[in-house]
């Protein structure tokens, strides 16, 4: 999550969902966390019974909206004219935060005079390179201002740019940390940044607080009505709401989900979000933050352990073929690294990451294995990857807990990708539509035509397998085994695991170079007795790892010392303890401390206390900080901003930092402490700067590691029935990338063909794009049919009636549904005119128990430039009567009878099975 990375340091939700209790005011936008996540929703429910007064911003009026005291109608795509407008009228009000903007953020930081806004160059930032469609920071002069030197110095043990590879000379090849979005401003390979020009009146024509008033002046009340949909006054109430309840006894938080990050402008929208938080000063406090809102139960420990393709876990970026800086170990950690904040560490963590993989083997004689550690040599992101496959340039594919062909944008795109593999392993519990797309898909030659063979492995259910999940707040949970899988079903950990040992076997003596890094990482984890199951009897299940071994590799050892009570290399208690001389080892830096010592599984923990956090439920990283930035929860001289939103202070007694929290800053660093010249690391970080993964401590308003720009700037979705209101000249965000094909065609201007706004959204009754829950038949009883949702006045003109069918077709596809007609959508007037929206569930596809036209065959491959995210929030349409030609296609699967129909004693007729609800027996 970049936009949350470049704002602050570090790419994850920054406060807890049970801390939204303490919130004063929550704004929900780009989020239905009522439906979405109806179970976290019971925290800002409870702030709401407290007083506290909850917003919600969406397209669609829904079952959250229902239950929030003000809910504003914008139309999908509009979303940074809407925050762009809420900065506005924070700055142009004088609601902002004084003290705390001024002491913890780079407010007074002076940029570069060659750096252009879009309010110069209409609606581009300098540095466009035309010929790539990309942005060229160094060329746009986004970076801090030269104009003094910087203060570090070039020794020894630095290379110089005389000695550095040729891309290394260029600032603009820096890998920083762009993968959570904290890559820092260097103009020149070893500028000091702490020593940056700055302006602490604030009143410098190029400071950054004087760049923001200049680039968001133009979104006043009356641009937001005319670009979002909403009445001024609507506006003004949610501005006014957000102003009143932040500051120094008050905190709002900021909840969004996937209708803020699927848009090819998403990870600008959360950048909105950030700039917002910190001038209000809800970043850090108690009841206020970001809450990033998570689809699964585990997608922010995807990204943590990293299944990212361009990402090694912790954050730290893959190495990358082709490229000199990445040729040696030196290199990668010059470039990767940073010489102030935390990031001061990452040598630490990448040779701690390398011997955890490759243990004795990797030595500092040969880098630590450095150049076993594949390299990237393309774009392996799922919407350049599909697209790649889909023209033949796949041969083979493991998926495994993914269902791309009903799942995918434009899945029409990702079942030709399919189609076109030699051989598809695919793990699941259901025959889903990746696994039967070559017999059940009506859009697809016969299957005597398509050539994939594909490989069906059963998985084991979640209930048939252990491990730890990390879900929303960065909580690290472990999930029991409560029974053995069933007949040859296998948990994913078991399939990759003896996976891996066949190719370590297969590949056993090999002596060519490409082998080594797989012979020699270590594969480890057998259990070292048979597993018991809670009911005390053996597992029958052979050849399962030891994900607690994992887990332990994962927060790492001390490789030169024993602990005597294991024979083992002693487990570390967190990162600080990391070197980068090879004596300890560590799987993901961040998780450090999750297993500090032997049958401590922190993330097992489940013990309920006094403290209102519950430190001792889970285990959170980093260190197991609750509220990141907490050092930002008092004021520059360490003292609570209240005694309501008191979190974590200096204690000049004790020397420390205390509190309710976890300090997440240096616990003996005091408040006055200034660093010295050519201070590096974190001896560079003042005691007044609380984002410690930032090279300057500092949250940043203006961020030039952003790829389509150091600012938010409201661009029309890629499809969008309007132009761009605020710069006519540049319609759709310039950096976005497309996939030219048949299949995927784009409609790029407005036009009266599709005249429709669509977007996607979540049920709760259905996971996804189904690939459980329509193999369920009780709750395929709850939604049992495809539907769309469309308002009365769009029903009115297209002759739809509710309950009745109607076709919706893109330039990608065309697909019927049953018609919602309901008032919870209604027609917004933009830019002097009437336009339509439809709401689309994405959970039916042609494989289950119950199936339906798939919402993501309308769909369309566009990708952003900062996380190849597709744009399925906003696209545009048109909409019929009537319903496709042809027979509908039947189940793939017959519904599963219940077990019995005999009456549940002590039970209400309305909770008895089948065919006894309402009969009063």
């Amino acid at each position: 999550m970049p936009g949350l990375g470049a704002s602050f340091g570090r790419g994850a939700a920054t406060n807890y969902q049970q801390d939204m209790a303490n919130s004063d005011c929550v704004l929900f936008m780009g989020s239905n966390m009522a439906e979405a996540q109806p179970v976290g929703f019971r925290w800002p429910m409870e702030a709401k019974l407290k007083g506290a007064t909850l917003i919600h911003v969406d397209p669609r009026f829904t079952r959250m909206s229902a239950v929030c005291d003000v809910y504003v109608g914008i139309r999908s795509g509009s979303d940074i004219a809407f925050l762009g407008g809420l900065v506005n009228y924070v700055l142009t009000n004088d609601r902002w935060f004084h003290e705390y903007v001024l002491a913890y953020t780079n407010a007074s930081t002076i940029i570069d005079e060659g750096f252009r806004d879009t309010e110069d160059l209409a609606g581009m930032f300098s540095g466009f390179d035309q010929q790539h469609e990309s942005y060229d920071s160094k060329r746009g002069h986004w970076g801090y201002d030269e104009s003094r030197p910087g203060q570090a110095e070039q020794d020894g043990s630095k290379p110089t740019p005389e000695t550095a590879p040729q891309s290394a000379k260029d600032p603009q090849d820096r890998v920083g940390h762009s993968k959570d979005g904290s890559g820092e401003p260097y103009t020149s390979p070893y500028k000091d940044i702490i020593n940056a020009p700055r302006d602490p009146t604030l009143q410098h024509p190029r400071c950054v607080m004087q760049i923001l008033r200049r680039h968001f002046a133009r979104y006043t009340p009356e641009v937001v009505s005319q670009v979002c949909g909403c009445k001024p006054e609507e506006f003004v109430r949610v501005a006014e709401l957000l102003c009143s309840n932040s500051g120094r006894e008050r905190t709002t938080c900021i909840a969004y989900a996937l209708g803020w990050t699927q848009h090819t402008t998403g990870v600008q929208i959360i950048r909105t979000a950030g700039i917002l938080q910190l001038l209000l000063g809800n970043m850090g406090r108690p009841g206020g933050g970001i809450m990033a809102l998570r689809g699964h139960s585990t997608i922010q420990g995807a990204t943590d352990i990293a299944t990212l393709y361009d990402s090694l876990p912790g954050y730290l970026p893959q190495p990358a073929a082709h490229d000199p800086m990445h040729e040696d170990l030196h290199w990668y950690i010059e470039y990767g690294g940073m010489p102030t904040g935390y990031w001061a560490n990452f040598s630490k963590f990448i040779v701690s990451l390398l011997k955890a993989w490759y243990g004795d083997a990797a030595t500092p004689d040969n880098d630590f294995g450095f150049s076993w550690v594949p390299r990237v040599d393309g774009d392996y992101s799922q919407l350049a990857y599909f697209d790649r496959m889909s023209k033949g340039g796949v041969k083979g594919y493991f998926l495994a807990g993914q269902n791309p062909a009903g799942g995918g944008p434009n899945a029409n795109v990702h079942r030709a990708g399919l189609r076109n593999l030699e051989w598809l392993v695919v793990l699941d519990w259901f025959e889903t539509e990746s696994a039967t797309f070559w017999k059940h898909d009506r859009n697809a030659p016969p299957p005597s035509e398509i050539g994939t063979e594909v490989f069906f492995i059963p998985a084991a259910a979640a209930q048939e397998k252990e491990g730890s999940l990390t879900q929303t707040q960065r909580l690290v949970q472990w999930h029991k085994k409560a029974i053995d899988p069933s007949g040859e079903c296998r948990s994913d950990a078991w399939f990759f695991y003896n996976l891996g040992k066949r190719l370590k076997q297969l590949y056993a003596g090999s002596t060519d170079p490409r082998d080594q890094g797989l012979l020699n990482l270590t594969w480890d984890y057998d259990f070292d007795e048979q597993p018991r199951l809670p009911d005390g009897t053996l597992s029958r299940i052979e050849g399962e790892p030891d994900l607690e071994k994992v887990l332990m590799e994962i927060n790492g050892h001390r490789l030169n010392e024993t602990d005597p009570r294991t024979g083992r290399p002693r487990l570390v208690s967190g990162y600080s303890e990391l070197k980068d001389d090879g004596t300890t080892a560590c799987g993901c830096w961040v998780y450090s401390g999750v297993f500090p010592e032997p049958g401590r599984n922190r993330a097992d923990e489940r013990k309920i206390t006094d403290n209102p956090l519950q430190p001792e439920w889970g285990f959170a990283w980093p260190n197991n900080v609750r509220v990141l930035y907490n050092r930002a929860s008092a004021d520059p001289e360490g003292r609570p901003w209240s005694e309501r939103k008191k979190l974590v202070w200096w204690d000049p007694e004790k020397r420390s930092w205390v509190g309710l929290d976890k300090p997440d800053f240096e616990l003996n660093k005091p408040p006055d402490y200034q660093p010295p010249a050519g201070a590096t690391g974190m001896a560079a970080i003042a005691g007044t700067h609380p984002f410690i993964t930032k090279a300057d401590g500092l949250g940043w308003l203006y961020s030039p590691n952003i790829k389509d720009g150091p600012l938010p700037t409201h661009y029309e979705p890629v499809e969008s029935p309007f132009g761009n209101l605020l710069y006519p000249k540049h319609n759709a965000n310039p950096t976005v990338r497309f996939f030219a094909g048949p299949l995927n065609h784009i409609v790029h201007t407005p036009t009266g063909e599709y005249p429709v706004v669509a977007t996607t959204f979540r049920l709760t009754e259905h996971y996804l794009s189904g690939p459980m829950s329509r193999f369920n038949s009780w709750l395929n009883e709850l939604q049992p049919e495809m539907f769309a949702e469309l308002s009365p006045e769009l029903a009115a003109e297209r002759g739809v009636v509710h309950g009745g069918w109607m076709t919706i077709q893109t330039a990608r596809g065309r697909i019927e549904a049953r018609a919602m007609v309901t008032r919870r959508l209604r027609p917004f007037f933009v830019e002097g005119r009437v336009v339509h929206q439809i709401g689309l569930p994405f959970h039916w596809a042609f494989a289950g128990e119950v199936v339906g036209s798939n919402a993501n065959d309308l769909t369309a491959l566009l990708a952003d430039p900062n996380v190849s995210m597709h744009e399925s929030k906003a696209f545009v349409c048109q909409v019929q009567a009537g319903r496709l030609e042809g027979q509908a296609p039947p189940p793939t699967v017959p519904t599963a009878p219940w077990p019995t129909l005999d009456p549940i004693p002590d039970t209400p007729a309305s909770a008895q099975p089948e065919g006894r609800i309402g009969h009063g027996k």
